[in-house]
């Protein structure tokens, strides 16, 4: 008797050859098939004719339509000096047109005689009175699939067959009647997995009419209940370990509590040559609440570039300090350590810190001394890159993490360093403003401090977009600043050395064109990743001292350099840039009291689409694709918010590698949108703290099995 553990090669519609094929594509056993979602449906309910759509059309419709019909013939007709593709279609009812302005070639190769395709897009009348769909979204459709089409009220599901099951001649209609008999069979074998309390609170359909509903729905309100379900269900499964490790995080012990002197923090406030803001004097006392508890701190303190969020982790460090325990930060670049190494020393003068810079590129015999007073307690602060967390550096009396730009460490790496300490408290620094969707899944177990504010006196960067024609003139613009004001510049290029690949323009190569052409009365320097830290250290000091007024640099610069004098930033091939790294970019610019300006520079011209009236929520899957571009650039332009830009970027770049979520680029979720289904997420974060809120280890039997979904899936979430 088949159970849902056996292999498929015993479903007699699998010969035992292709089950290997299917095997290696991840389809091993029957509940793996059941689990096989498709990708995406076509819902032949809501299928129209032409006679119908053109109908429609005329008394005013306004929306999107899906419509099947036969490749009549091609042709390319000249409109406007312009070549277009027009694809002519027939069904039942009469003929449509499909119109591509771009892409003509390839889209020729598509759309053959005879071939059926399915068409999705908004509808027009044109002035001839045809019907007519603009560069639509399509699927191919097979001969068999055309005629199962012209069965009224079916919703059919579309699966992602790999090629070379494809090769094996397993196509869409065989795939789709396989995965139908295997859930029809077998799919009531299913045991249900999540407690009945949570089903009944979230209106959840169970587990065996979901899988039924997914593969063979019958309504458009069927395939919503099953994917509310499937969503669901993967937030509940992450959320539980959120919520366990903050459960846990709850009842570890620090080996003592921080008590620091009052006094300490007063003398190093008092030779400070600023004041602290609202907003950093109010995350300063969230941290001390949270340093003087007997619970760990595991804080996200989050600001947009230029904040304050530094002076933060140092008063922190030293509220620790005070105490008598060791503090450790740890930065994602050496050039940056050094950077905090060399301001550290002055803002703690009055202060009787020791502090130690820790770097890989430091002689074994620098790095040894270093370890040995760590270990002996006689460094107070150290500041270091992924050094600091090497098995070799043992402290005595860790107290305090704290870890910048933290997007750039993988989670293994932080739970190296954490783990040095016995529950040392833990203050994660984000200068990538981050989302509420992803602070509640990624963040959820830390408690999130914020710095909007800047810091008073800081004028908003002048940004502005243009095109490379106007170079001269940007150059003139820059010349005229230096000369009027002495300014500082930055000119950045996206590569190093030129690619033949790729036709960006080089660090190296334009470096050269620069001093000699158009900069030759002007000092120029050099900054690239291929220097080492201490070259690159000499750069950034003799920038700083002046020595240079224009620096050439690759994205090098994005993150840490403090230079008020430097006032201007070019960006060349602006569009080869992410909304983040933009606003990072710009971020090195405006520290000063002077105006200051981001430059961003492409060589092509982008447009938004429907200027006048532009909303991104409103704009179509296929739009975004194609404007994306020119809306990113267009948000840096408008936006000085690094929170609102996250927001955009997110909307744009989906949830994927955004913000370094993984290390490997991949979503952190296999159906679930970040963007779409917040309401989702927030149910599934309520129920996943209340179960363990009332079960924390999850030994119920009714959370059995949850407990086990947990273990296949667990992993460290630390930031």
């Amino acid at each position: 008797m088949k159970g849902l553990e056996t292999s498929i090669q015993y479903l007699k519609t699998i010969r035992p050859k292709n089950s290997k094929v299917f095997e290696k594509n991840g389809i091993v056993t029957i509940r793996d098939l059941l689990f096989y979602f498709p990708f995406q449906y076509l819902d032949r309910t809501s299928i129209l004719t032409s006679e119908k759509i053109a109908y429609y059309v005329a008394n005013g419709f306004d929306s999107e339509v899906t419509i099947i019909g036969k490749v009549q013939n091609t042709e390319i007709v000249n409109s406007f000096k312009k070549k277009i593709l027009k694809v002519i279609f027939s069904d039942n009812e009469g003929l449509f047109e499909v119109v591509f302005f771009n892409g003509i070639n390839y889209f020729s190769s598509i759309f053959k005689q005879n071939t059926f395709f399915a068409i999705s897009s908004k509808p027009k009348i044109t002035r001839y009175g045809h019907l007519q769909f603009i560069h639509p979204d399509f699927d191919k459709l097979t001969t068999n699939e055309s005629n199962e089409f012209k069965n009224t009220g079916k919703i059919i599901p579309y699966y992602r067959i790999p090629k070379d099951l494809r090769e094996k001649k397993i196509g869409d209609i065989n795939f789709r009647n396989l995965v139908k008999e295997t859930v029809l069979e077998f799919s009531s074998k299913l045991e249900e997995y999540l407690p009945q309390s949570i089903l009944s609170e979230n209106n959840l359909l169970p587990l065996v009419e979901m899988i039924n509903k997914i593969h063979i729905p019958t309504s458009k309100a069927d395939l919503e209940q099953a994917w509310y379900r499937v969503k669901f269900e993967e937030l509940l499964i992450f959320e539980l370990r959120v919520a366990k490790r903050k459960k846990l995080m709850g009842k570890l012990k620090p080996e003592s509590k921080i008590t620091f002197k009052t006094s300490d923090i007063n003398n190093f406030l008092k030779n400070l040559p600023f004041q602290l803001t609202k907003d950093q004097l109010e995350v300063l006392h969230e941290i001390r609440l949270d340093l003087e508890s007997q619970i760990p701190m595991n804080r996200l303190l989050q600001g947009d570039v230029g904040s304050g969020k530094t002076i933060v982790a140092f008063l922190s460090a030293l509220m620790t300090i005070s105490s008598g325990k060791q503090a450790v930060l740890m930065v994602p670049t050496e050039i940056l350590a050094n950077q905090h190494f060399v301001n550290s020393i002055s803002l703690f003068k009055e202060n009787d810190v020791k502090i130690a810079l820790l770097l890989g590129s430091q002689t074994k015999s620098e790095r040894k001394i270093i370890q040995s007073e760590i270990a002996s307690g006689e460094i107070d602060l150290i500041i270091g890159t992924h050094a600091v967390f090497q098995e070799k550096i043992i402290f005595k009396n860790l107290g305090l993490v704290i870890i910048d730009e933290q997007h750039r460490f993988g989670v293994e790496q932080r739970l190296k360093l954490i783990e040095k300490g016995i529950s040392p408290n833990i203050l994660i620094m984000s200068a990538t403003p981050i989302p509420r969707t992803l602070s509640l899944t990624i963040y959820g177990d830390l408690d999130v401090s914020t710095i909007r504010n800047l810091p008073p006196g800081r004028k908003e960067i002048t940004t502005v977009l243009r095109n490379e024609s106007k170079l001269d003139s940007i150059y003139d613009f820059v010349k005229q600043k230096i000369n009027d004001e002495n300014m500082q510049v930055f000119i950045v290029y996206p590569l190093v050395d030129e690619s033949e690949k790729i036709e960006l323009k080089a660090a190296t190569e334009q470096f050269e064109i620069l001093k000699t052409k158009y900069f030759s009365e002007y000092s120029v320097g050099l900054i690239h990743g291929k220097m080492n830290w201490v070259e690159k250290e000499q750069v950034m000091n003799d920038f700083a001292n002046g020595k240079f007024q224009i620096l050439v640099s690759t994205t090098v610069i994005e993150v840490g350099m403090d230079i008020p004098n430097a006032n201007i930033i070019l960006i060349n091939e602006a569009n080869r840039f992410g909304i983040s790294q933009l606003h990072q970019l710009r971020g090195r610019v405006g520290r000063g009291k002077s105006q200051a300006f981001c430059i961003l520079i492409t060589k092509e011209n982008y447009i938004l689409p429907n200027s006048n009236n532009f909303d991104l929520e409103f704009l179509s899957k296929s739009e975004l694709e194609k404007h994306k571009t020119a809306i990113r650039l267009d948000a840096i332009v408008n936006n000085s918010d690094g929170f609102l830009l996250a927001e955009i970027d997110l909307k744009l770049r989906g949830q994927g590698d955004i913000f370094g979520l993984r290390q490997s680029g991949e979503p952190i979720f296999k159906y679930v949108d970040l963007i779409r289904d917040f309401q989702i997420l927030e149910q599934a974060r309520k129920s996943a703290f209340s179960i363990i809120e009332n079960d924390s280890t999850l030994s119920k039997e009714e959370n059995r099995i949850l407990a086990q979904l947990i273990q296949q899936n667990d992993e460290p979430i630390i930031g």
